[in-house]
């Protein structure tokens, strides 16, 4: 059994042969699935999907890099979906800021904003939280605690390897683990992953991005979620099926499903 607590299947990459990803993964004892909220052009699909399929979830939010549809979105026309089970992907990413400094950090606080935003909004509702972090450790914990996010918890999204963030588990947060520990260049979440307390792992795809090895260059899908399990297993030297089986039952309390 198996959680893929990160996968995009509302992306217009899986339209053709969606029925057959989701064969595949269950095939395999990929048993729920949760298609986090980026964009908020492809929610509509992201819900139809859900109510379509008993093991696919959804969560609300807005992406750092489309934060400016965060207005104009009704969080509660959907967050009160018996499908929906998180707010996010939300936080902050600063691989992109250009500009001037004076430009960067405009863009920095209103990033910030959004993402505060939407902490206040998983705390009105009682959800977790799923957060995107890329070159923001520091920013992204400060606000989480300034926000009291702990009072939900979450998930670390595509767990980034910065250890400054494990201490984020005392607040309630996962560490999502995606195809990138099977990377060649992934040495550095490599060192990181056996200071994770195991109750706070979780296995995600991130599909159709980030494949992991043997399979990069191609889309990713939640199948691929089984060589995240079984490298996990190979560098904690734990059971295989130890590992999903405190990985779903991890991903099942923190979404808070049956």
């Amino acid at each position: 059994m198996i959680v893929d607590t990160h996968i995009h299947l509302d992306d217009s990459r899986y339209d053709e042969d969606l029925e057959e990803v989701l064969r595949r993964a269950r095939k395999a004892g990929v048993e729920r699935f949760i298609i986090p909220g980026a964009d908020a052009t492809t929610l509509q699909r992201a819900i139809d999907i859900a109510q379509k399929h008993d093991d696919v979830y959804f969560a609300v939010g807005i992406h750092p890099y489309d934060k400016e549809q965060f207005d104009n979105l009704n969080f509660e026309e959907y967050v009160m979906h018996e499908k929906c089970v998180a707010i996010g992907e939300c936080g902050l990413d600063y691989f992109r800021l250009k500009g001037t400094d004076e430009e960067k950090e405009q863009e920095k606080q209103e990033q910030k904003r959004v993402f505060s935003s939407q902490i206040e909004l998983a705390k009105k509702y009682k959800k977790p939280l799923i957060v995107h972090v890329r070159d923001a450790s520091r920013d992204s914990k400060a606000v989480l605690l300034e926000f009291g996010a702990g009072e939900v918890g979450g998930v670390l999204h595509c767990f980034n390897a910065d250890e400054e963030l494990l201490s984020l588990a005392e607040e309630g947060f996962y560490f999502g683990i995606g195809g990138v520990l099977t990377f060649k260049n992934a040495k550095k979440l490599v060192n990181v992953l056996p200071k994770i307390p195991q109750e706070r792992l979780l296995i995600e795809t991130d599909g159709p991005y980030l494949t992991p090895t043997p399979h990069r260059g191609e889309r990713n899908e939640p199948l691929y979620t089984t060589f995240v399990a079984q490298k996990i297993s190979e560098l904690l030297d734990i059971p295989l099926q130890n590992i999903k089986e405190t990985t779903t039952n991890n991903a099942l309390k923190l979404f808070n499903i049956s």
